[in-house]
């Protein structure tokens, strides 16, 4: 194991710390409502084709979702990673011509990777469908994702290196707001034209190819700076984006391995019902991606410049705010999973004992913090390769042994088990290399509340006696109001009256 860092101290670190966690509040406030709209905008998707089509057509979307996402970090062959960082370990330096020649290369790459796997998948769409998923619905949606790939990689890709700007405008408004509100405006025209799933493919592939436009028009405008040849650093982006690449694609497998193994030993149906109870318990878990996506180019930029103390405030802060903002949620997702189930129709409230497993998996993963991005980008990608694939191959084994006998409980359990192993594994690996944890007292303090929220909403369900929308209504707005009356209670921390200072307008906010 990686000895312990120990950098020279760290001179103002108090200044750089407040800047550091100013600018994680300033793009990850914008990050959260961005991935506050795409996490609705594909929970509305989901619940339309519920409610328009039924299980087994919400079952067919979300395997080739699976495939599009699978397939477009296999395309992206870690640059995505390597982009942010690279882009800001080089703005850093302000080696122009590296960082010119990192965005080119990782784009073009990227795209060639994308093209050739779209048509491999569009030649074995009917293969696939016939003999693993006996449902020939399956290789239709198999064939719009290879025609999607392209677009889809070249989306995450730009927007990647323009996160390594260190502004998370682009990547909020195109990727999280724009691609995915279009998306659901087109899914929702095609459904009411009485067009079904086709119309919803359809409207995935016309989406992601507008999208593609903007980031291309975004990234452009940020690549304005001072005129450098560009200069090839291919080894080191290689050596970092292999590792890095089959991390995140065993890391995505942990997710969506699930999916597709559920189509492969069950049905499209189950395959739906497990979808519905996965939307849930996502759209609760939503603050992590746009706090990380925000936390990743400082993790580069402050352990680059060997500010371990200023690293370490950061990450502290960053994991309490990702549970803080959490948790209402997932109290809600434990105490009520039937209610929530119940906007889909009666058949979907199968799923309810999916929602609380899952959502037991994601409060693990939230409450151990951006854990995983402080291996990665701290030059670490061979220790996230090691924990994902050793997780992913658990994850698997633990579906293919547990989805026979009970079906998507079965699935639930195999991954809250292995997504919990994970984050914990990670937590004592950086608390190894860099010396640091990402608990404090602000994770305390919500936990407490978030138990007395869940007792409240526990005995509203009790009183209302009624699985409707109505009675998620009245206890997710008694939950929610609990929960902050008893975090105010217990006392806010420094860090935070810094930030809601900063984004009331009454402090100057870091460059993000």
């Amino acid at each position: 194991m990686t000895e312990v860092v120990t950098p020279p101290p760290d001179d103002g670190a108090a200044e750089e710390s407040e800047r550091a966690i100013l600018g994680v509040a300033r793009g990850g406030a914008l990050n959260i409502g961005g991935q506050l709209c795409s996490q609705i905008s594909f929970f509305l998707i989901t619940l339309f084709l519920a409610r328009s089509l039924g299980r087994a057509d919400v079952g067919v979307y979300a395997q080739g979702f699976a495939f599009l996402v699978l397939l477009g970090l296999l395309s992206l062959s870690g640059f995505r990673a390597g982009l942010t960082r690279y882009v800001a370990v080089h703005l850093a330096e302000r080696d122009w011509g590296a960082l010119r020649g990192t965005v080119r290369l990782g784009l073009g790459l990227s795209a060639v990777s994308s093209v050739l796997l779209g048509a491999l998948l569009f030649a074995l769409s009917s293969l696939l469908a016939t003999s693993v998923f006996g449902d020939h619905n399956v290789g239709v949606a198999l064939r719009f994702v290879a025609l999607t790939l392209p677009a889809s990689v070249f989306i995450d890709a730009a927007l990647s290196a323009t996160q390594g700007f260190k502004t998370m405008k682009a990547y909020a408004v195109v990727g999280l707001i724009f691609e995915p509100a279009l998306r659901l405006a087109l899914t929702v025209g095609a459904l009411a034209a009485g067009w079904g799933l086709h119309g919803a493919l359809e409207a995935l592939v016309a989406s992601n190819y507008v999208g593609a436009a903007l980031a291309a028009i975004a990234l452009r405008r940020l690549m304005r700076g001072p005129t450098a040849t560009p200069r090839y650093q291919v080894r080191e982006l290689f050596v970092f984006s292999t590792v890095s690449w089959m991390a995140s694609l065993a890391s995505a497998g942990l997710i969506w391995a699930d999916t597709i193994l559920l189509g492969a030993f069950k049905t499209s149906t189950d395959v739906g019902v497990y979808q519905v109870a996965t939307r849930m318990v996502m759209l609760a878990a939503f603050v992590m991606t746009p706090v990380n996506a925000a936390f990743a180019p400082q993790i580069a930029d402050l352990y680059q410049r060997h500010r371990i103390k200023s690293l370490h405030h950061t990450y502290v802060a960053a994991t309490s705010w990702i549970l803080r903002l959490s948790l209402p949620a997932f109290a809600l997702c434990v105490v009520m999973p039937n209610e929530m189930l119940s906007m889909f129709g009666r058949r979907f409230e199968a799923g309810a004992t999916v929602v609380v497993v899952l959502a037991l998996g994601k409060l693990v993963d939230s409450a151990t913090g951006p854990c995983g991005l402080m291996l990665n980008m701290s030059g670490r990608p061979g220790l996230s390769l090691i924990d994902n694939v050793f997780v992913l191959a658990t994850n698997v084994g633990l579906n293919i042994w547990l989805i026979p006998r009970h079906g998507i409980v079965g699935s639930a359990y195999a991954w809250a088990i292995s997504l919990a192993l994970v984050n914990v594994l990670r937590v004592v690996q950086v608390k190894k290399v860099l010396g640091v944890f990402p608990f404090g007292m602000g994770e305390a303090k919500a936990l407490v509340a978030a138990l007395a929220a869940g007792l409240v909403g526990l005995g509203v369900h009790q009183w209302r006696n009624d699985i409707s929308v109505g009675t998620l209504v009245v206890g997710a707005l008694t939950l929610g109001v609990t929960y902050l009356a008893v975090v105010a209670a217990l006392g806010i921390t420094k860090d935070d009256r810094l930030v809601w200072d900063a984004l009331r307008g009454r402090k100057g906010l870091a460059t993000s």
